[in-house]
């Protein structure tokens, strides 16, 4: 086996005080799944057994709000301090995105500073939306305003939706609506003209964009509505191709190729949403993808395996372990 070298820019840790805290008010996992396994050892392990040599780490769905924004932000202050140490027990290892307590537009910005200049975290993680709020909402400005002036990186991650009084399908949402969510944060951003306003914020975008790459034309059609395109300037085809996105569960030829349409090659980056794909040999399957997919040549392979993470997440720019 070759040096690892390859940065996965997308997986996930549960504290011990995250679980804690969502087993008090009745929450064991996420969507239909308890939490796996995912402790740093857990993941280092899955690292050296695959030939890793890095990982960008967060805490995800279900998130921190449930309704009590005082829950939320004592839980967003733990879980900050925790992933703190895991970089600082594994250096070489982990880069980490911190979170804040939206829809509590001051405390986020107070959980902001704390998380990039104290803890030094190296990004914020985001839900595609929070209580009744998505992405982009206009009354969340002053936090991505802020977010802007520090060319933060924001990673963002679906959360199942608050619909009620839909249809039921038999089969597990996750297997259709983390797709769909992250296509809403990016069309609500785009329509309420958010990426315009704010374009040093460096968003990284999960699973591929989700749906993006195949309904791209028809978010096209904002273009044509006046009041969307005096916010929105520069057209939905040339936003695209300034987000970043990573490849997390998204690594089949079909979407592979959509992405390829609408993005830039050097905004791609290889992720595998280990440990909570559902699929256990998710690391090894999404390497064996991205090795097989012809439409990546060597120099662009090794861009979107590493090279391309270094623009966003530079702490991880050691030698191969």
């Amino acid at each position: 086996m070759s040096a690892p070298h390859r940065i996965d820019v997308h997986q996930h840790v549960t504290p011990d005080r995250y679980r804690a805290a969502l087993e008090g008010i009745g929450i064991k996992g996420g969507g239909e799944r308890l939490f796996p396994e995912s402790s740093p050892a857990t993941l280092i392990a899955a690292m050296d057994r695959t030939g890793l040599a890095a990982a960008v780490v967060s805490v995800a769905s279900p998130g921190t709000y449930f309704g009590d924004i005082g829950f939320t932000r004592r839980l967003v202050r733990a879980v900050n301090e925790d992933l703190a140490g895991v970089v600082a027990a594994h250096p070489r290892r982990f880069a980490a995105v911190g979170l804040v307590s939206l829809p509590d537009v001051d405390a986020a910005l107070r959980d902001l500073e704390t998380a990039l200049d104290t803890l030094k975290l190296d990004g914020i993680l985001l839900l595609t939306h929070t209580g009744d709020r998505y992405l982009g909402h206009p009354h969340d400005a002053p936090f991505y305003a802020e977010l802007d002036r520090r060319k933060a990186v924001v990673v963002v991650h679906p959360k199942r939706p608050a619909a009620t009084g839909w249809a039921q399908f038999t089969f597990p949402d996750g297997y259709s609506e983390l797709a769909f969510e992250t296509y809403r944060a990016i069309a609500n951003l785009y329509w309420n003209g958010m990426f315009a306003r704010f374009p040093d914020i460096r968003w990284l975008m999960p699973h591929a964009g989700g749906v993006t790459p195949f309904l791209a034309f028809r978010m096209s059609g904002m273009d044509d509505i006046a009041a969307v395109h005096e916010r929105s300037p520069d057209g939905v085809d040339a936003t695209l191709r300034r987000l970043h996105y990573d490849i997390a569960q998204a690594t089949h030829p079909a979407p592979l190729r959509a992405l390829m349409e609408i993005a830039d090659p050097a905004r791609i980056m290889f992720g595998t949403d280990f440990p909570f794909a559902r699929n256990a040999g998710v690391i090894e399957q999404s390497i064996a993808a991205v090795d097989a997919f012809t439409g990546f040549d060597a120099a662009l392979r090794r861009k979107v395996e590493r090279d391309n993470a270094l623009a966003l997440f530079p702490r991880l720019a050691f030698p191969s372990p």
